[in-house]
Order: C-alpha cells, then structure tokens, then sequence
C-alpha cells in the first residue's frame, strides 16, 4: 500500500508546520544509524548547541534537544521548574494555548487560566491585576504563554509581559511556547528575561518532526533543583550529568535528525537569522494583503498581534471552511489548515513559514484563489495574487548569497 495518496506534481504545504522540507535537510539525513557512544556524534552535539542558543538569542541558557513534539517539549518546561500545587497564570487565547492549560493541570498546577476571545492576544491588563495582587506573597511560580497562536494567526508581545513582570518585581519564572515562532518571528530570549523556551524542529526550522528544543535559563535551572514534579524522560539532570561527561545523551538520539539540524541551521546562518525574520514578515504581509483583496476578514483583531507565520482567513457564514479546506486537496494538491475548536468551520489557515519563498507563497494565494471560486465565493481570480505580488516586488531584496 502507498504510505501516501499520490497527486502529479509537487504537494504544496502550507500548513502552519510540519512545513516543507528544505532539499539539503533532506540530503544530510539520508544516512546510515552510527553508534552515538561514539567520538563523532558527542563533537557534532557539542556544536549544535552552542549553535542552538543562538537561535533563541541567549548567552546564558542551556539548551536540551530531547527526541520528542512541541507536546513533550511543553512537559519538560513545566515539570523542570514546577512542583504540583504551584500557581500558574496562563493565558487561553486559542487551541494550543488551551491544549497547554489542559497539560499544566492533569500535571497537577492549580492554573489560573486567563481567557481572551480568540483572534485576540493575551489580555495583559488581566495579568498586570494579578500581580498586583499576589503581592507580596509570589504565590504566582510562573507565567506560562504562548508565543503564536497558529489556531488564530496570533502573536504575543513578550516584551511587554516582560515589562509586567519588572514592574511589579515579581519572581515568576517567564515559560514561553515558541513552537511557531522561534527561526521565524524576532525572539530575544535574554532581553525579554525568557526562563524557559521551547520550539519544534517541525516549524520554522523546516525539519520532520522529532526533536523537541527546550532552553533554560540560569534561574530555571536552579528551579529545577528543588521543583517536586516527577519527570523521568525529560529531566534536565540526566542531560546535564552527560554534558558534564562530554557524551550529551542520556539515551538514544536521532542520529540523522541531528545532522538534519546541522544542515537546518547552516542555512539559516547564512541567510542570516535577521534577515530570515524579515523574509517571514514579508510573506506574511503579502498573505494578509490577499485575504483582504479577496474581500475575507482576518480572524486576528489587531494589526499589533498579526502572525508572520500564518494567517486565519474567516469565511462567510454561508461557507464551511473545512470544505475549503477538503477541496484544495483533493483538486489542488494544496494542503491549508483547518479551523480549530472554537473556530472550526469558520476559518481557514495559510501557513507562511519555515523554507519558504516569495513565488511559493503566489503560488498557494493563486489555488486559494481557486479553491474559494470552486466552492461559491465570489472572488475575483487574481485579486489577492495581485495585491501580494504588487507588494513583494516592492520589498523583496537580492538574495543575500548572491549579491
């Protein structure tokens, strides 16, 4: 039996991860298993991560790279620092944000979830009355939000929870979900004070899924020496016994998703992780142009919280946008995301991240187009194409490697 269904041509991803997969990612995996225990693959690890804290920007953290999901990545934040009981503030601001709450309290957190509508972003004023409460007992042991919410299209600003947290001097650990973030959205870990952060090396590092990456900082750490959670699989101690060691795997690695990553953030270095930001930002411009150029609303309320990395178009009551969804792959070879939850058959997502470019995005915007004509929206063909080419070929620069 095929492992998958096959149509002519190319699959066009555009799902908010897993995302496409770079050609030499792919190349550099395609290897034999080695014997881990060996001389080549501590040296190679030792590289990766010193590289990693780079793209998370920090000096002082210390980065894990654990065989998992964003899922268990999320579990190795809060059991490392947290004991059960412990008082969290956590913001519900759409489907994954919600999936972490319903993680931190089947882990034992008494969670203290602060919802906003969704299309919207944390509510900060909500956050700022707690901790002016919780003085000066810091009841509150951590603030635990999500970057990006890929269900809505929505980006947190971390700084100025930050800032929150400065201006109450409150001692809550920051633990910050960067599954859809990190290698794509800016990402200051130390000058934000980020405790923990984490992402997956399905989405903006365009590699398969597998690898979990958690930093922390020099504060989560010394949490973790007294933090009461059991943890077995993703504790931090075990991995730093074998840093100390020289050997870095307290169990069995991905030997050919550790070469992946080389590979991964060699191409990212090179473009530059600034400049790969800056790409993000213009594809999800030119994505937000096209929605409305088609004449859709975006599920994310306020320019100030609009995601580079994928954007929730809204449909008309009349349309279910799981038929968008169904259709565009059973006649485009396109893939979109599906509505989540609360928004599900309300809106569809174009996922804009990872090893992408400016005529893969025309592409996709072209089969929407399509799609949304095919299943009775009146949209004009080419509108939305127009509008984000129009204003790509005003902001795209030479490819830096080839100037």
């Amino acid at each position: 039996m095929a492992d998958y269904v096959y149509g002519p041509g190319r699959t066009h991803l555009f799902v908010p991860g897993p995302v496409n997969i770079p050609d030499p990612v792919i190349r550099a995996m395609n290897r034999q298993n080695e014997d881990y225990r060996s001389p080549a693959v501590p040296a190679l690890t030792k590289v990766l991560l010193e590289d990693v804290k780079k793209i998370f920007k920090t000096t002082t953290g210390t980065p894990f790279m654990i065989p998992t999901t964003g899922t268990g990545a999320w579990e190795s934040a809060l059991t490392n620092t947290l004991s059960p009981g412990d008082r969290v503030v956590s913001f519900l601001i759409g489907q994954f944000s919600l999936l972490w709450i319903d993680q931190q309290r089947r882990l034992g957190f008494d969670v203290d979830a602060v919802e906003s509508e969704w299309g919207q972003g944390a509510d900060l004023a909500a956050l700022e009355r707690r901790l002016r409460e919780d003085a000066p007992r810091h009841a509150i042991k951590a603030v635990a939000i999500v970057h990006n919410e890929t269900a809505t299209g929505v980006t947190n600003d971390l700084a100025a929870v930050r800032a929150l947290l400065d201006k109450h001097a409150h001692p809550a650990l920051l633990l910050v979900d960067g599954v859809s973030s990190i290698c794509a959205l800016d990402f200051r870990m130390d000058e934000w004070g980020v405790d923990v952060a984490l992402t997956g090396s399905q989405k903006a590092l365009s590699m398969p899924t597998g690898m979990g990456i958690v930093c922390a900082s020099p504060r989560a750490l010394e949490a973790s020496k007294t933090a009461r959670s059991v943890r077995v699989f993703f504790d931090w101690k075990d991995y730093l016994r074998f840093y100390d060691m020289g050997t870095y795997w307290p169990y069995t690695p991905s030997i050919q998703l550790l070469y992946g990553l080389r590979t991964a953030l060699d191409l990212i270095f090179e473009e530059g992780l600034d400049n790969v930001v800056r790409r993000h930002n213009r594809l999800g411009t030119a994505t937000r142009l096209a929605v409305e150029a088609w004449g859709l609303s975006n599920c994310c309320q306020k320019e100030e919280w609009f995601s580079d990395t994928v954007t929730a178009a809204v449909v008309p009551p009349n349309i279910d946008s799981a038929e968008v969804v169904r259709h565009a792959w059973k006649r485009y070879n396109l893939s979109l995301g599906l509505g989540l939850n609360k928004v599900a058959g309300k809106v569809f997502r174009i996922g804009h991240l990872g090893n992408l470019n400016e005529l893969q995005l025309l592409g996709c915007l072209s089969g929407v187009e399509m799609v949304l004509k095919d299943v009775g929206y009146p949209v004009k063909l080419g509108s939305g194409v127009a509008a984000a080419a129009a204003y790509l070929s005003n902001s795209t620069p030479l490819i830096p490697s080839r100037i």
